[in-house]
């Protein structure tokens, strides 16, 4: 039973960090993309947030895996899933009833 605790235990803590890394990395993606056009110095700050974001997730990934793939594997489960609910949340509305390029009346 302790064998089990130790090894299934970080093995069911990947999904839940994976899903925040991707919700951190993409929301301040989002965040990033909005200032763009008010930004005195535009690649300046797509630079230094894209540097930022990817150190971050790649420092919680190296901690994450800790040696074993099926972690990692894990952890881009929910990094991914993390993706398509802020996609599916930040889609405009008007895109959501277009239907082969016209609306629907």
């Amino acid at each position: 039973m302790n064998l089990l605790i130790h090894t299934l235990l970080p093995d069911l803590f990947a999904l839940p960090i994976g899903f925040g890394l991707g919700l951190f990395y993409f929301s301040f993606l989002w965040f990033t993309v909005q200032r763009l056009v008010s930004s005195p110095h535009p690649v300046l700050l797509m630079v230094g947030s894209g540097l930022a974001r990817l150190s971050v997730v790649l420092l919680g990934f190296y901690l994450i895996v800790g040696g074993h793939w099926q972690r990692l594997l894990i952890a881009l489960a929910g990094f991914l899933i993390a993706r398509t609910l802020l996609i599916a949340r930040w889609r405009p509305q008007a895109a959501l009833g277009e239907v082969g390029g016209g609306t629907i009346d």
